[in-house]
């Protein structure tokens, strides 16, 4: 690296000094990875769905703002509205925090409400399903908007060409952080009899440990982590007297997408990532469902494969990256989503009571899972005109989870209406289906180009 390497947010000149923020980025997705593992796709859903249980009138259903919702749909409902939530929320959070360079409150707040209420699921027993989709919708919008702003430090704290390995790395202590909880959990949840306690309560703990695991190791970061001071921006200067944050925000929004319009490649590249990606949160989340209902597996079960996800999804990113510096990140990308369409029609012939059959899924999800998040950033990096790092990253982010409702929705709303989640998981097939033939339209050596970027040899 340079002696100074400038970013969206100043200077970097004191290599020990960055190195130190690295690492203390790194340990923000180790402290938040646990609840996307232990809480949101393994434990939370179907003990939701067993709570709702309880609540349900005699045809079945209940009925959360009046609305007739079956028990089994009512998780993904609930990731559904949350990620509306969060995209919402994300314009205005960005806005105050480009506006002033403090970041770092922002992300605290986040990272704390998330936290607090993941923790706050220890009080979930009963019949308390509004309870249940309340913490989530607040906990994973939370999650949502903290990733955001985690995402924006990357060009502040590591140069061009060492982003791919500080990006890399973060998702290593992510993955590790999940595997190692889960570990935990499978301790307690399997020995829940020899602790003295009942199944419900050992889920419980499970849930809100995640909450009290995020707030801890969010300490280190917090600390670590630099804002820089930002002189006031001249568009400032001409925002209509008492615009609140809400019409900056979206006024930001609308300003950002009209650059990316300079940009229609880079654009056309969010958009297929926005629909493939969906797919891949929607498996993610509702894994743990589909293997406890559908296939009649045990706790014990969908927690050593999702510890099984998290251990390949490691090995797995380091293979794609060797593919990736062979064939080039695109066309990896699009193997890899051909693997996550044969892996959904895997698990739609899967036979019940099968856990054999089950890791050998989870093993192939975890192998193509890091791969295709890590070469996405990757990917889209080099689509970014220099010096809009921070914005660019925070649309890519907003695309993250742009429509990251929709897989959940259409995954709720075929159970809904056919009760079988086979159904349910057959129906993502076409987010990589549709994502595949996106992608394969967008011509990234020509889109890097046009963003004004050196263009590497594979890509």
């Amino acid at each position: 690296m340079t002696a100074e390497t400038t970013g969206p947010e100043g200077p970097i000149t004191d290599p020990a000094g960055r190195r130190r923020e690295q690492r203390g980025w790194y340990f923000y997705d180790f402290a938040c990875s646990v609840y996307s593992t232990s809480v949101v796709t393994v434990f939370l859903g179907p003990y939701l769905k067993s709570v709702a249980e309880n609540a349900a009138d005699g045809e079945g259903r209940v009925y959360p703002l009046g609305i007739p919702v079956a028990p089994g749909s009512l998780f993904p409902y609930a990731v559904s509205v949350s990620l509306v939530v969060a995209i919402v929320a994300m314009p205005l959070v960005s806005a105050a925090a480009d506006r002033r360079g403090r970041k770092k409150p922002l992300l605290a707040a986040a990272a704390y409400l998330g936290a607090g209420a993941t923790t706050g699921m220890f009080f979930l027993e009963g019949d308390r399903y509004l309870l249940g989709a309340f913490l989530l919708i607040v906990a994973n919008a939370s999650f949502a908007v903290a990733m955001m702003l985690y995402n924006a430090y990357l060009p502040q704290i590591a140069g061009p060409e060492e982003r791919d390995e500080v990006s890399s790395r973060g998702w290593a202590f992510g993955y590790t952080s999940g595997a190692l909880v889960l570990v935990l959990n499978l301790v307690l949840y399997s020995g829940h009899e020899s602790f003295g306690l009942e199944e419900g309560e050992a889920v419980r703990i499970c849930l809100a440990s995640a909450g009290l695991w995020w707030g801890a190791f969010a300490l280190i970061p917090l600390k670590r982590l630099r804002d820089r001071r930002l002189p006031p921006a001249p568009a400032d200067a001409g925002r209509p007297a008492g615009e609140g944050a809400v019409g900056a925000g979206w006024r930001q929004l609308r300003s950002t997408l009209r650059d990316m319009r300079a940009h229609p490649l880079t654009l056309a590249f969010l958009l297929a990532y926005l629909v493939y990606n969906d797919g891949v949160q929607t498996v993610i989340s509702q894994a743990a469902i589909f293997g406890e209902e559908e296939l009649g597996l045990e706790k014990t079960t969908l927690i050593t494969a999702v510890l099984l996800v998290q251990v390949l999804a490691v090995a797995g990113a380091l293979l794609m990256a060797r593919f990736a510096r062979t064939y080039g990140a695109k066309r990896t990308i699009l193997g890899a989503l051909v693997v996550w369409t044969v892996i959904l029609m895997a698990g739609y012939l899967l036979p019940a009571g099968a856990p054999v059959f089950f890791y050998c899924l989870a093993a192939a999800i975890g192998l193509v899972m890091g791969g295709t998040q890590a070469l996405s950033r990757s990917l889209f990096s080099h689509l970014v005109p220099e010096g809009k790092e921070a914005e660019y990253f925070s649309a890519y982010e907003l695309s993250d989870r742009g429509l990251s409702w929709l897989g959940p929705l259409m995954f709720g709303l075929v159970y809904q209406l056919t009760d079988s989640y086979r159904a349910a998981i057959i129906s993502l097939v076409i987010f990589f289906v549709a994502g595949f033939a996106l992608l394969a339209r967008v011509p990234v050596r020509d889109a890097a180009h046009e963003a004004g970027n050196v263009v590497p040899e594979r890509i």
